[in-house]
């Protein structure tokens, strides 16, 4: 009888503990102006009550200027999702990206679906990417920091902006954790400037600022989980930066120049989870820029999805230190990413994923591996060329050696042709060692002669 007894406490103990669903207040301010009522969804734990979430309202496409809606909730175990369409008729429903494999039920306007992992996803009706339905599931975190730790500055729920420092920046120093809990709004760019040993995490909003996160000449940062609304110029830029992760970050970005990840000879980078709706670049990752010098190695970018609105989801190479002979961009590797989106109608800006070096740089040890680019509006899968780009550099590039592109899937039927290419202005010849010799004395490897 006794281990009968055991037998049931454990069958009837397990499950109860491993389901969990967090959801988030807007702040009561916010609650009319950043509302969009395209969509109403909620939550539940498999026979639970429905739990509201709140739809925000986030523009996309710089071309066209649409409005979106967004969710977001933390999640263990599994969780049932219910989306109502408010308005129009629903003739076909698509979850993006399709490599999960998500297939809804529809009934009327009502759409449910099951998710049993944390998973960031675009839901779209009659095929529309413009005013279409962005869920964050997210996993629940675990190790939260203790407000009253004097190391920590903590965002509460709630709305956040300086009241005295200009600029609306609020500036972290070294050996801090920044935690954004999921019911704050933070109207202000955080700044790390020459710091070390920083964390800026949490599953709160970052809403419209100049920039996102601001990383200069620092070493050892951290940013893992907040979404980025619309910031006005770039989601994360880095500058000169070594030992640099970014996870789970979400952005959506409308504006010229409103990149999501920019990074300046920036090295030793994990780029880890994140889900990138851009009116520019997705990722960049360059040499020399502005005030910020050196050469850019070591990234892994994985696990991802990239949605550009405008211009590339990828583009490496572009930015150098001319004057000193190019900067060195190499062993980079993307794997595992989802390319939702591609429209660039200049044919000097297109693919999705580009090597474009200019500035005597030289782009070496790539890897783009389990790349699945879905059916793009305009552009190309790959352009690579060695170029110098009149309008953004002062030279052209040094060369492209070494790019390995392994399971890179696409499902559609439009895109133009792929670009490898060398620049005819370096007057290259092949050597006996593979190496084209040119005339200003650089090289790049003949594979990627014109």
């Amino acid at each position: 009888m006794k281990y009968i007894v055991l037998i049931l406490l454990v069958i009837f103990s397990t499950p109860t503990w491993a389901q969990e669903l967090i959801t988030y207040n807007v702040p009561g301010p916010m609650f009319y102006s950043a509302h969009n009522d395209d969509f109403t969804v909620k939550v539940r734990l498999p026979g639970g009550e429905w739990q509201d979430l709140y739809e925000y309202k986030v523009e996309v496409d710089m071309d066209t200027r649409q409005t979106a809606s967004m969710v977001s909730f933390d999640f263990t175990g599994k969780v049932e999702v219910q989306v109502r369409k408010n308005n129009g008729t629903v003739n076909s429903v698509k979850i993006r990206p399709l490599s999960y494999e998500i297939v809804p039920e529809v009934f009327g306007p009502v759409i449910t679906f099951t998710l049993d992992q944390p998973r960031n996803i675009s839901l779209e009706v009659n095929d529309d990417k413009l005013q279409n339905l962005h869920l964050f599931a997210n996993a629940v975190i675990t190790d939260k920091p203790d407000p009253n730790d004097p190391n920590v500055i903590y965002f509460g729920p709630g709305i956040h902006q300086p009241k005295d420092l200009p600029g609306d920046v609020f500036h972290i120093p070294s050996g801090k954790t920044v935690f954004i809990d999921g019911g704050a709004v933070v109207k202000a760019k955080f700044m790390v400037d020459s710091a070390h040993d920083v964390k800026i995490i949490g599953h709160g909003i970052i809403f419209q600022p100049e920039r996102g996160v601001e990383i200069r000449h620092s070493q050892n940062v951290t940013v893992d989980g907040p979404i980025f609304i619309n910031p006005k110029h770039y989601t994360i830029y880095g500058g000169q930066t070594k030992g640099l992760t970014i996870r789970n970050i979400k952005s959506f970005s409308t504006q010229g120049w409103s990149d999501g990840i920019d990074l300046m000879s920036c090295s030793d980078v994990l780029i880890d989870g994140v889900f990138m709706r851009n009116s520019d670049d997705c990722i960049a990752i360059y040499g020399h820029r502005w005030q910020f010098y050196g050469s850019a190695r070591n990234y892994q970018i994985k696990n991802s999805t990239l949605w550009a609105d405008i211009a590339h989801p990828i583009n490496i190479g572009l930015h150098g230190n001319a004057e000193a002979g190019g900067d060195t961009i190499e062993n980079v590797i993307f794997k595992n990413i989802d390319i939702l989106e591609h429209d660039e109608d200049d044919r000097n800006s297109q693919g999705c994923m580009a090597i474009c070096p200019s500035d005597h740089n030289l782009v070496r040890n790539i890897t783009f591996e389990d790349i699945r680019v879905e059916d793009f509006q305009e552009g190309q899968l790959f352009n690579l060329r060695v170029l110098e780009d009149k309008k953004y550099s002062n030279a052209p590039g040094r060369g492209i050696e070494n790019v390995l592109f392994k399971n890179i899937q696409y499902n559609g039927s439009g895109a133009n042709p792929s670009i490898m290419h060398g620049n005819p202005l370096l007057n290259c010849t092949p050597s006996q060692t593979g190496v084209g010799i040119c005339k200003d004395n650089s090289s790049f490897p003949s594979a990627v002669q014109p």
